[in-house]
């Protein structure tokens, strides 16, 4: 089995996908970052065990010296691997090739590339023998608390002022939503984009798991009449996390945000608020993000339809539970919207 490192940073106008993560420094501790290669690197993984291999060549430990289980959520294993070269992060997946894990991977590393906000480097993707694929990053101990609330939106914001893409709305690679694909092909136009790549192909998606062509339908309806809810608006594609829950966020020891499992792509900066309904968003986020992002008009009666595109999501991951939630906003929009 072979395993991919992609070395060089991605670049809001890289065309290719081959550049992504580097090389752990033999002088330097897993909680510092090694200077980034140039050039793509395809390494044989000779072994049985690829990510030991990994650890014990290019991660520059000498002996594993132990390892522990940590929670992964609901599709990946997770590990922490401890050696006498510092801890890395390590998740599996038994079913799924690397093509999921080398879209995180990318994310990571340009949203590291912004140096805002904390993030896990990303250090090497592969395939595992028995099937199913790994990725390894830097180990973050993470602090007792989520951290404070005004600084993640500070950061976040800082982020998203930071990297912008001259390719338009999209990414260097389609990736994942949960287990769900995620469409990113470079639109130049960001309702296009929202509305064929987001709304439309998890509606595509319901009609075809569920056969639910009432809110298809309804949903076609707001997707040809939402162009009213963008007027006077500046939108910009901005690198976004993707998948901004609860869940997804904490603090290092120092108190300072972290945020790691993205589903990135370039896109309007508010998009990023479409898990808000489950990461607990308050006053002082809002407030310290839109100091540095300043609040577009017709922000409020854009929130729901950011929303929409997640409880979508949730309906084709996790069933008809989240159908009214979506039903709902879809509902509110057609009748604001007279349409």
């Amino acid at each position: 089995m072979a395993s991919v490192a992609l070395l060089s940073a991605v670049s809001p106008s890289t065309s290719s996908a081959a550049s992504l993560l580097p090389r752990r420094h033999p002088s330097r501790s897993s909680a510092c970052f090694p200077r980034v290669a140039s050039k793509l690197s395809v390494v044989a993984a000779m072994g049985d065990d690829p990510i030991k291999e990994w650890i014990l060549t290019e991660g520059k430990a000498t002996k594993i010296t132990g390892t522990s289980s940590i929670g992964g959520g609901c599709i990946n294993a997770a590990q922490r691997y401890e050696t006498d070269a510092g801890s890395f992060f390590v998740k599996t997946n038994r079913r799924i090739g690397p093509a999921m894990f080398e879209g995180e991977a990318l994310g990571l590393k340009a949203m590291y590339d912004t140096k805002s906000i904390r993030v896990p480097l990303p250090y090497e993707v592969g395939s595992l023998p028995t099937g199913g694929s790994f990725i390894i990053m830097e180990f973050i101990q993470f602090g007792r608390s989520r951290g404070d609330q005004s600084a993640l939106g500070r950061k976040l914001a800082e982020m998203h002022k930071a990297a912008k893409s001259d390719k338009g709305y999209g990414f260097h690679v389609e990736n994942t939503i949960g287990s769900t694909p995620q469409i990113n092909t470079w639109t130049a136009d960001w309702i296009e984009f929202y509305s064929k790549h987001r709304l439309g192909y998890q509606l595509e998606l319901i009609s075809q798991r569920f056969g639910d062509s009432a809110i298809y339908e309804k949903g076609q309806r707001l997707i040809e009449n939402m162009h009213p809810l963008f007027d006077g608006a500046v939108i910009e594609p901005c690198l976004l996390h993707g998948d901004l829950w609860s869940g997804n966020i904490s603090s290092d020891t120092n108190g300072d945000p972290v945020i790691l499992d993205p589903a990135c792509y370039y896109g309007h900066n508010e998009a990023e608020f479409g898990m808000s309904w489950c990461a607990g968003f308050g006053g002082e986020f809002y407030n310290s993000y839109f100091e540095v992002m300043p609040k577009q008009p017709g922000f409020e009666k854009r929130r729901d339809l950011y929303l929409l595109y997640h409880y979508l999501n949730h309906y084709n991951l996790f069933g008809s539970g989240y159908r009214s939630s979506a039903m709902s906003i879809i509902d509110d929009y057609l009748r604001m919207l007279k349409a």
